[in-house]
This record gives structure tokens, C-alpha cells and sequence, in this order.
């Protein structure tokens, strides 16, 4: 895994050291990530999420942090605003909802052609107030998925946010064979929101194995220090301690 923090827009650039780990990920919400320092393989954090509250426990700090899955707060640093999350929905693309509308169109850069299927939201609560009242609907760009038309594999998905925002841009290359399934051993998650893009390139891979319940528990250590990261709660800042007692 490789971590590039900030972008020219932000006026920073921020790259990390390339870091070796596991993933482990189990449909629809569930994965546990370990990140381990190069040559000695010492763990530098480990994080899991279940798709309603992450946990992440970082050695070098003594902190252990706890906060839900779809927080969305934009932290000063790009590097806090990474979620396991995001990784579920870089490995596990939803698929298409058979009502929602879809557009097909073509594309090409240089010597490359693609089928790009944009899909619409229409089932937002604003957008079916208005259809009520006015018997029109505002519909919104929800993703872009990006087909490559030689063999069909996906290349790229776009999800957006509310007028128009690119929240993830992701793309897909490298797809290989794992047994009777192709998958892609090099993904790069871009989320402009958050100023940081996280490039995975996969060294094993092994599919649709059975994964037990407690390989998604991580406990907090004893001595830890508890770190909530949900400001509703608790009334504090992201990654402020609000002196909770250890659990």
C-alpha cells in the first residue's frame, strides 16, 4: 500500500513509505487491514470495520480509535481522513440497481475505447418531496462505471456526492486469473475530498474462502488510550480525546 497525502490543488503533496499488510474482506461491510513497517515487518497499524463503527489501533501513538463508519469530517491532516470504509467500496463495487435509470455512452483516450454506464439517483428524500409537490424530479449523477470494450473488465468507477462531487474515483488494472475468477491486483483509490490517493498492489490473493466472525474483532489493547473520533457524541473535536475511560 502507498499513501499520497494532499495534491496541487491543496498547495501540498505528502507521499508515505510504501507499506507491506494484509486485507481481509468480507461482503457487504466487513474488512480488517494491518499495515506492517518494511524488512521488520512490525505492525504500524491495524484497523477494522463491520460498516457501522470502525476501530483503529496505531502502536506508535498508544491510541485506539473508535468512531462510525460513515463519518464524514475532513481532518486538517489527509492521512486521518482514510477509512476502512473506503477500501470496502474500492474491493466490493454494489451492483447495479435493476430500476435506477442508466446511460451508456462511448469513450476513448489515445489508443484505448470504453462503455461507460453512468447511473442516475432518484430516490433521495429531497428529490421525492419534490416530485410529490410538483410531479418533477431532480435527478443526480451517482456513479460511472468505466468498461474496457476489448474484454469488458472493469477499468474505473466514479462515485459522486451531491451536486456533482467526485467523492472516490477508482481504478482497476492488472486483472489477473485466481482460480476461475479474474480480479484486479492493482487498485488506486482517489478521494479528492479527502486530499488523499491510496495505491494497492496485491502480492496473494485468494477468493470466497470461508472467513471466521473474530478475524473482524480487534479489542483494545490494556493501556491504550481511547479515542473517540464522533463529534456528535461526544462533543469533541475528530481525534480528541474526551477522557472516556479505558474498555
Amino acid at each position: 500500500m502507498k499513501l499520497t497525502a494532499g495534491s496541487a490543488y491543496s498547495g501540498m503533496i505528502e507521499q508515505y513509505h510504501e507499506v507491506n499488510g494484509f486485507i481481509l474482506a468480507l461482503r457487504p461491510a466487513s474488512i480488517r487491514v494491518i499495515g506492517q513497517a518494511p524488512v521488520i515487518s512490525k505492525n504500524i497499524f491495524d484497523m477494522v470495520s463491520d460498516g457501522q463503527t470502525f476501530r483503529i489501533y496505531i502502536p506508535s501513538k498508544n491510541k485506539f480509535l473508535v468512531g462510525p463508519a460513515t463519518l464524514e469530517r475532513h481532518a486538517d491532516k489527509p492521512i486521518e481522513n482514510l477509512r476502512p470504509q473506503h477500501l470496502v467500496d474500492a474491493l466490493f463495487w454494489p451492483p447495479i440497481p435493476e430500476r435506477d435509470p442508466v446511460l451508456m455512452e462511448e469513450a476513448s483516450e489515445g489508443n484505448s475505447r470504453y462503455y461507460v454506464l453512468t447511473l442516475i439517483n432518484r430516490d433521495s428524500e429531497s428529490n421525492a418531496t419534490q416530485s410529490a409537490d410538483s410531479g418533477s424530479m431532480e435527478w443526480e449523477i451517482g456513479r460511472k462505471i468505466w468498461f474496457d470494450r476489448a474484454d469488458l473488465r472493469i477499468i474505473r468507477v466514479e462515485n459522486f456526492s451531491s451536486q456533482g462531487k467526485v467523492a472516490s474515483d477508482v481504478t482497476y488494472s492488472n486483472w489477473r486469473q485466481t482460480g476461475a475468477l479474474a480480479y484486479p491486483w492493482q487498485i488506486t483509490v482517489s478521494r479528492p475530498g479527502d486530499d488523499y490517493r491510496l495505491q494497492i498492489i496485491i502480492k496473494k490473493l485468494t477468493l470466497n474462502e470461508p472467513v471466521a466472525p473474530d478475524r473482524f474483532v480487534l479489542a483494545q489493547p490494556p493501556g491504550t488510550e481511547l479515542v473517540r473520533v464522533d463529534p456528535q457524541q461526544t462533543g469533541a473535536p475528530v481525534g480528541e480525546n474526551p477522557k472516556e475511560p479505558q474498555r
